[in-house]
């Protein structure tokens, strides 16, 4: 991103703000097992959006009148010895459009003499200890003041501008998603009964290393696909399973992929496996062909729900009126989570800002069991990118505990349900971008009906 980007997102974000001073931390290294053991450095996504600079231990301040300071270690003289020759602090202040560079431990006093100007001090809500230990030390503030203090005037104008992606972040997830199509060919290459889950997570992620390029986020890869965040990689595969992979790599400047596809092993989905297939990809379809401006993801994720219910419908699984087992909740024993979520610099983007992301000012999140796991209900707008994820499961635990509680008797067939397990959890899922009339799928094609998932398979 060139610096005119992070000065023109800086400035709009000040014009917002009106009154008070912006304080943006960058990201601490996270030690792994002792203090110099860190694990890889991502930089904190806001500061990324609004600074770019991607080295540990940064900060920025825009003041009240639009002065802005980019403050940091300098770099040592044995800093070469350990890390090579690299940017120093005016560097990053240049790249990023900043005009002055100040030492990290000059903040606190600045800070302070903003305070006795009795002028606010903006900053994001803190999600490590490690920020609250920092903020706290800078602001002479005790951890829960800390947490209680974070801005909702700067919670909301950033969550505002971040959620609309300009073309040039939109071409940052292309670029991310042209690396996680690679990421799946490979995958399903290897994928065969007698491997393991483990090497199919190894194949999966060759290609994004060998591009010099991080996950998203940590890879799933399980037959155990009812399991929805599964991240063991203890099993192996065999004949008749279904392996679910969801998962994605970063672009150059850390922007996010997130795909999910659900293959047979053994190269030949059952019959079984492709009805219930089936269902979900008609869902998935319906929900690209009817995501568009004005429309709520709330009422997109409750039509991909009604669509999931009538298939199951025909198959035996569930039974009534479609329209009130929805509105009951009961499709939630197969589908039970929210239709997809925002994509950006984060694969669930800017969750730390919380429901202020995903839920328009005044509205909260159902209490219904499904439902309320919907982390995206606003009305879309154009330069939003989502996910759209549906997915059908069998969890015996959830199915046993609704049985004996007699939940949903009237819409579902529990018999026939039973006589499934196991069987698993298919789940389809792309990145759309909302455009001025509808929606648009992005990135290259990844197969995904399932006579490009046999054809992809019988490659291998």
């Amino acid at each position: 991103m060139h610096a005119s980007t992070h000065t023109t997102r800086r400035r709009w974000l000040r014009e917002q703000l009106g009154e008070g001073a912006i304080l943006l931390p960058g990201a601490l290294p996270a030690s792994r097992s002792y203090e110099d053991s860190h694990y890889p450095f991502r930089q904190d996504s806001h500061f990324l959006y609004y600074v770019g600079a991607c080295e540990p231990g940064l900060a920025a301040l825009i003041l009240p009148d639009g002065e802005e300071i980019l403050l940091g270690t300098p770099t040592g003289s044995d800093d070469v010895v350990w890390f090579g020759p690299r940017p120093g602090l005016e560097d990053h202040a240049r790249a990023a459009g900043i005009g002055r560079a100040e030492p990290l431990d000059a903040l606190p006093a600045m800070l302070a003499e903003l305070r006795r100007q009795q002028v606010a001090v903006h900053y994001l809500p803190p999600y490590r200890a490690s920020r609250v230990l920092q903020l706290g030390s800078w602001l002479e503030m005790t951890p829960a003041e800390v947490t209680a203090g974070s801005s909702s005037d700067l919670i909301e104008a950033v969550a505002r501008q971040r959620s609309v992606k300009s073309e040039a972040e939109v071409a940052e997830i292309e670029n991310a998603l042209g690396i996680t199509a690679a990421m799946y060919r490979a995958a399903m290459a290897a994928t065969a009964p007698g491997r393991t889950e483990a090497e199919i997570a190894a194949a999966l992620q060759q290609p994004a290393l060998a591009a010099d390029r991080q996950q998203s986020f940590s890879p799933i890869v399980s037959v155990r696909g009812e399991v929805l965040h599964n991240e063991s990689y203890e099993n192996t595969l065999a004949e008749g399973d279904l392996l679910l992979i969801d998962s994605g790599a970063e672009s150059a400047h850390c922007y996010a992929s997130d795909i999910t596809r659900t293959v047979p092993v053994g190269g030949r989905f059952t019959s079984r496996q492709r009805d219930m297939y089936e269902v979900v990809l008609r869902a998935q379809m319906h929900a690209i062909e009817s995501a568009a401006p004005g429309m709520t993801n709330l009422a997109l994720h409750l039509q991909t729900a009604r669509v999931i219910a009538a298939g199951l419908k025909d198959l035996g699984l569930m039974k009534g009126d479609t329209d009130e087992a929805v509105a009951a909740g009961a499709h939630a024993l197969f589908f039970p989570h929210g239709l997809g979520h925002m994509l950006g610099l984060d694969a669930h983007d800017m969750e730390d800002l919380g429901d202020v992301v995903g839920y328009e000012a005044g509205e909260s999140r159902s209490e219904q069991f499904g439902l309320g796991f919907l982390r995206l209900a606003r009305t879309l707008e154009p330069g939003f990118v989502i996910t759209l994820e549906p997915g059908v499961y069998l969890i015996p635990a959830l199915i046993e505990r609704w049985l004996a509680e007699g939940r949903h008797r009237d819409f579902i067939c529990y018999d026939k349900v039973r006589q499934m397990l196991p069987f698993g959890g298919i789940r389809i899922e792309d990145d759309v971008l909302i455009t001025s009339r509808g929606s648009r799928l992005l990135g290259p094609g990844i197969p995904k009906t399932t006579s490009e998932l046999e054809q992809a398979l019988a490659r291998r």
